[in-house]
């Protein structure tokens, strides 16, 4: 699913525009076992509530696609024929309305669910009339396509303390006992995806608040299929195989100049407003190194290195590879922060056989927030 899809389903996703008519719920403590469950109507609710119920599942659609939220997709075979497949699609056709169904997913979700301490499932499903949207952009009334989903949200349960409350009509504080309130979610799911405006059942839409996480044990779990590498993985991997693949010739200039074009590529398909989502391949890191001086040997090196840890012929998120907010120069006991726009404040230079990062500090420079001076050259 591209940004603006995913964007235009979080628009829908509220109280006064989305068809949910009611929530399942249940509710799991920490040893794994359910402690309650509810169906319950947003008709019958307060604003306040139904309000929040529709934040913590709509927070299962934020964050940024392809490290936040991961198209996962299914094979041919399995949406043939497959019990992951048929409990989805069973659950989407019965608007959640089949009891049997409805048990079989929260059992997986919590076999697989893998959360410390208590949490909350939450399962919707919504119809989206998704409106006609013409040459200019412009969206419709009448589009004549209706989108069925289902929206999961698994949210962690966390206790807090007994403390002192200030009662406003009494006038007085009082003891508050210890309540249980529900975070946002850590995980969830939308199926079928909303590819081109349209339900995509070969695919679903897997949502992680934590971007290190796999989350291989719910993907199997829901989808039977390979959780692809989380998006914190992504980087540490290209990291090392940039270093150990370049050895001797990976300079901070070499490293300056794949940070600056692979952020050079993020920000020109971001004015471009190009609604698919940006990947690159080896030759695209290689045609790099090979603009700023690197050998061929160490380049094919790369490539060889690259293709073991990603797979052959793997598209890459360059947003998963770099931060474009940051340059990071560290060592084992200092951490510099760089703005990337001046990376030409930093070099490297060998003094009397000593190794050292300079940066230049012409002005400003402050030491636990105090301002100092440097002193005039001798």
């Amino acid at each position: 699913m591209t940004e603006k899809e995913i964007a235009e389903l979080r628009r829908h996703c509220r109280p006064d525009r989305s068809g949910i008519t009611h929530v399942r719920g249940c509710y799991v403590n920490d040893a794994g076992e359910i402690v309650s469950q509810f169906d319950q109507s947003l008709a019958m609710m307060t604003q306040e509530e139904s309000e929040k119920f529709m934040n913590l599942l709509r927070k299962s659609l934020s964050g940024t696609a392809g490290k936040n939220l991961i198209d996962i997709a299914f094979a041919t075979q399995q949406v043939v024929d497959s019990e992951e497949h048929r409990l989805l699609m069973t659950l989407r056709a019965s608007a959640l309305e089949d009891e049997e169904a409805v048990q079989a997913l929260f059992q997986r979700c919590i076999s697989a669910a893998e959360l410390e301490g208590s949490y909350l499932i939450l399962l919707a499903c919504d119809r989206y009339d998704v409106p006609f949207r013409g040459r200019d952009g412009a969206e419709q009334e009448d589009g004549g396509e209706v989108f069925t989903y289902l929206l999961c949200s698994i949210c962690p349960v966390k206790q807090t303390k007994p403390a002192l409350s200030y009662h406003i009509s009494e006038n007085e504080f009082r003891e508050r006992a210890m309540e249980y309130l529900v975070s946002a979610p850590e995980v969830g799911f939308l199926f079928p995806a909303f590819d081109e405006r349209t339900a995509n059942i070969y695919n679903a839409l897997l949502y992680t608040r934590d971007t290190s996480q796999s989350r291989q044990s719910l993907i199997d779990a829901l989808f039977r299929t390979p959780a692809p590498m989380p998006a914190q993985e992504q980087r540490e991997t290209f990291q090392s195989v940039l270093g150990q693949s370049l050895g001797e010739e990976c300079s901070l200039e070499v490293v300056q100049s794949v940070h600056e074009q692979l952020c050079g590529l993020i920000q020109e398909h971001k004015e471009s407003h190009e609604e698919q989502p940006l990947t690159i391949s080896k030759k695209t890191v290689q045609q790099v190194l090979s603009g700023c001086g690197v050998s061929e040997e160490k380049t094919l090196d790369f490539a060889r290195e690259f293709d073991q840890a990603f797979g052959e012929d793997a598209d890459l998120s360059p947003k998963n590879l770099v931060d474009a907010g940051q340059l990071e120069v560290k060592t084992p006991d200092v951490t510099i922060k760089v703005d990337p726009e001046r990376g030409d404040l930093i070099h490297t230079e060998v003094i009397r056989g000593v190794k050292y990062i300079l940066i230049r500090a012409d002005q400003g420079v402050e030491v636990n927030g105090v301002a100092i001076s440097i002193g005039e050259e001798e």
